[in-house]
């Protein structure tokens, strides 16, 4: 059962990275926000901490077009794989600091040594 289960919380999450993955639901409800609200930050930022992983993995922050006018897409969450905890979402501000020792990490090759590319 355990090993079931283990498996059942590593499955891959899919967070949206672009505009068109976002849901028109969300997209909709951003909208709706910032036209009624005068928020201090963007809709998706708040931190629900009711929501499942998967639910955190699908919020965005930022959607939104760029000076460009390219469509930008920012996950208000980053999953990432904790060898003691699993799977697990970090809110992109709240915990910015462990997200940044996540990419360090994943800078270090076998060797310990740091890698630059």
């Amino acid at each position: 059962m355990a090993a079931q289960q283990n498996s059942e919380e590593r499955q891959p999450i899919s967070q949206p990275l672009t505009p068109e993955e976002v849901s028109p639901e969300q997209r909709a409800a951003m909208k709706e926000a910032m036209e009624k609200e005068d928020l201090v930050l963007n809709p998706g930022d708040y931190v629900d901490g009711e929501k499942t992983l998967e639910e955190k993995s699908k919020q965005v922050a930022v959607d939104t077009a760029d000076i460009t006018g390219d469509r930008i897409v920012v996950p208000t969450y980053f999953v990432v794989d904790d060898p003691e905890e699993g799977q697990k979402a970090l809110h992109h501000i709240k915990d910015a600091e462990e997200i940044s020792d996540v990419i360090r990490q994943a800078r270090v090759d076998e060797s310990g040594e740091r890698t630059w590319n």
